[in-house]
């Protein structure tokens, strides 16, 4: 099959590997009829090294099942599914608990050198990861449910754990695809005011139709007197950090108000920060956010998607085919496209 393969930073091809093959009775064989290019996958682009690679490309997708180990009970073949960005058992404690981030499972984990922006691939714990779509692989909504694979989920965690509330205002840090549908979490959930904090115009304007009530394009010291002139010079009690850089912290400090919640859900984020007297302690500003558990949100997340209520789809900017995958990371790098759709 066809597969999208990193050899090192700027250098991703399309080859022919292996076709996937059921290795555990709790497998599924996915064909891929939807996937897309992550911002996450923007790091390693522009920093690997070649000794890391070639390494497997793509962690969102959605596809058909076409066949499955004698352990799977809840799919069949011909099943349309979208899989979360990490594999889980749903069964361990921690699945149980919403956190399926941290499955228990040996085979559970982030999917890494996976090919998720190929033709198929196999999925493993296939009963607990996969979840079935009440719709056509050709269906007009494919686009918004294969954002509950990773960015409306993230989104969705990231406003979650910050405690958004019809009684909050939120600043969303970031205009990628995580930010943005920050946003639209952030008014799904009711905030009175969302202030978003980006500079490309194309973007912000998605994100004002997403629910954002201000836009705030400006950086560092400037962009946080900005925030601050905007809350009566207090801040906002949820601040959304979805770049996951040392500078955007520091501006999320900036921005939040004593008491506040700033909830990190950008990569490739840091060890070190401020989190001391001066900076957290002394404001009684509480830290949340992770990597989201998006499997905990999906059936919570696709009736929306389903009546139409809600289109986080709307982020992805570009369609194209698998062949053109290298040329998708080269537009996203350059800021040319915000999400890519690639159709195998």
């Amino acid at each position: 099959m066809r597969a999208t393969l990193m050899y090192g930073a700027g250098d991703v091809r399309v080859e022919q590997v292996p076709d996937p093959v059921i290795e555990r009775p709790t497998d599924a064989l996915v064909r891929i009829t939807a996937s897309c290019v992550c911002g996450s996958d923007l790091w390693p682009y522009a920093s690997m090294k070649p000794e890391g690679g070639p390494t497997l490309m793509g962690h969102e997708f959605i596809g058909v099942v076409e066949d499955a180990g004698p352990e799977v009970t809840t799919l069949a073949r011909g099943d349309l599914v979208v899989a979360p960005f990490a594999v889980s058992d749903g069964t361990c404690v921690f699945c149980r608990e919403g956190l399926h981030t941290s499955c228990a499972d040996p085979q559970a984990g982030f999917w890494t050198n996976a090919s998720g922006q190929a033709e198929a691939i196999r999925v493993p714990l296939a009963d607990g990861t996969l979840v079935k779509l009440p719709v056509e692989a050709d269906s007009a909504l494919v686009p918004s449910l294969l954002t509950l694979a990773d960015v409306f989920g993230t989104g969705h965690h990231a406003a979650l754990t910050g405690g958004v509330s019809p009684r909050t205002r939120v600043t969303v840090i970031g205009d990628g695809a995580v930010g943005l549908l920050a946003v639209l979490a952030a008014r799904r959930l009711g905030a009175e005011r969302i202030i978003l904090m980006g500079r490309h115009k194309a973007r912000t304007d998605l994100g004002r139709e997403f629910g954002a009530t201000d836009v705030v394009s400006a950086r560092g010291e400037e962009g946080i007197e900005a925030v601050r002139e905007l809350t009566g010079g207090h801040g906002t009690h949820v601040v959304v950090e979805a770049v996951g850089t040392m500078p955007a912290y520091r501006q999320a400090l900036g921005v939040v108000r004593p008491g506040g919640v700033i909830s990190r859900v950008g990569i490739p984020q840091y060890e070190d920060a401020p989190i001391g007297f001066g900076s957290l302690f002394l404001r009684n500003i509480r830290l949340a956010g992770g990597p989201a558990p998006v499997r905990a949100y999906i059936e919570e997340l696709m009736p929306d998607i389903l009546n139409g209520s809600i289109e986080p789809g709307k982020v992805f900017d570009t369609t194209i085919g698998l062949d053109a995958v290298p040329v998708a990371y080269q537009d996203m790098a350059a800021r040319k496209s915000l999400k890519v759709l690639v159709k195998p």
